[in-house]
């Protein structure tokens, strides 16, 4: 069962999927770092403390259109995020890789970013709700 509004009041989908993981990567002389935002409030550690950007899809919202709006609203990022098959019917996931100089604005939903290995975005992304996804793109992107 899922809640039928966001944090921030607004309505969620009644239909599958209820929402989207915009799993960001970049590309650097060390390797693939990914993307993960800190939630507002929360500890520093912890379930939900640290996530890619997600969120939750608008009524009647086509699906990518959701992803393309998450990122942007979350990240400040503009792209056109790719669908896997690393979520479920539920929750879907995307990916997307950002340029270097690319500059991350965060919503009022994140007080800080931060770009990790993807080792360490698994670690401190959880609950696996969370953290499996990140896993099976990591094992795509970083080893090609």
């Amino acid at each position: 069962m899922h809640e039928h509004t966001t944090w921030d009041g607004q309505p969620i989908s009644p239909e599958k999927p209820y929402g989207v993981t915009i799993v960001v990567y970049q590309r650097t002389a060390e390797g693939v770092e990914f993307l993960i935002l800190h939630r507002t409030g929360q500890g520093e550690e912890g379930d939900w403390a640290w996530t890619p950007p997600s969120g939750a899809r608008h009524p009647g919202e086509e699906v990518e259109v959701c992803a393309r709006r998450e990122l942007f609203e979350e990240t400040g990022l503009e792209g056109v995020p790719n669908l896997t098959d690393c979520g479920t019917e539920d929750w879907w996931v995307f990916v997307t890789e950002a340029p270097r100089e690319a500059e991350v604005r965060l919503s009022v939903e994140h007080d800080r970013f931060a770009w990790v290995s993807p080792e360490e975005a698994c670690q401190k992304c959880t609950p696996d709700a969370v953290s499996l996804p990140l896993q099976k793109i990591r094992q795509v992107i970083a080893h090609p």
